[in-house]
Order: structure tokens, then C-alpha cells, then sequence
């Protein structure tokens, strides 16, 4: 899980991302966000609702997943605070492979321009 301080508290804040936010997305999810001058932390989010899957076991699996790979990656966030919420589409996400998600995600987060994207290192091969 995420630090309590990167995590969003209630719906007011979260439909304000909705409404004001920008976004970006690929077949299996959306990535919407929002610069927030007024925190000191960026918060995040994972949205994943009873249409995309049915069982709440496979939504919070789903979910956990997701976490799991913002909390790796929220050190790489640009400078800046952000509210992110990430919404997912696809119940493929569940049995995605672990590289081609993180694949994706890392991919919308830089198409948003909230991390930068690392370029593989010749010397580490």
C-alpha cells in the first residue's frame, strides 16, 4: 500500500480530479490528473468499479496491483504536486502479466508527463 500521506481522503477531492483533471489512456485504463499547489504530497488513487469485474476479490486483486506499482514509481514523480486517480477499464488487468503492466502504466504516467521515462542503461546488460 501507499504511505497514508499520498492517499486520497473522501469523494470530494476525487470528483474534483474527475471534473477539472486532464487525462490520458490506453485499452485497459485512464490516467486523470490534476496539479494541486495547495498539498504537500501527491495523492493517488485506483478506481476499479463492479462493471470492469464483478467479484470484489477481483477487484481489490486488481487494485492491489496497481498500488503496488504507483508506490514504486511515486519516487520518480516530477517535481510538483499531483492528485492522480487511475481508473481501470479492463478486467484483462487482473491476469496481465506484471511486465506488461507496469509497461502500461509507466507509459501513461510519462504520456501525462508526471514521471519521466528512463531509458534502459547499455552498461546494465
Amino acid at each position: 500500500m501507499i504511505p497514508v500521506k499520498h492517499r486520497f481522503a473522501g469523494h470530494g477531492s476525487l470528483r474534483y480530479v474527475y471534473k477539472n483533471g486532464q487525462q490520458t489512456r490506453n485499452r485497459y485504463m485512464v490516467v486523470k490528473y490534476v496539479q494541486n499547489p495547495r498539498r504537500k504530497y501527491s495523492r493517488l488513487s485506483v478506481v476499479v468499479s463492479k462493471k470492469t469485474h464483478k467479484s470484489a476479490v477481483g477487484r481489490n486483486r486488481i487494485r492491489r496491483r496497481v498500488y503496488e506499482i504507483l508506490r514504486h514509481e511515486l519516487p520518480n514523480f516530477r517535481d510538483g504536486v499531483f492528485d492522480v486517480v487511475v481508473i481501470v477499464l479492463s478486467a484483462e488487468v487482473r491476469a496481465l502479466p506484471a511486465v506488461d503492466l507496469y509497461r502500461s502504466i509507466k507509459i501513461l504516467l510519462a504520456q501525462a508527463d508526471l514521471v519521466g521515462v528512463s531509458q534502459p542503461n547499455i552498461s546494465d546488460k
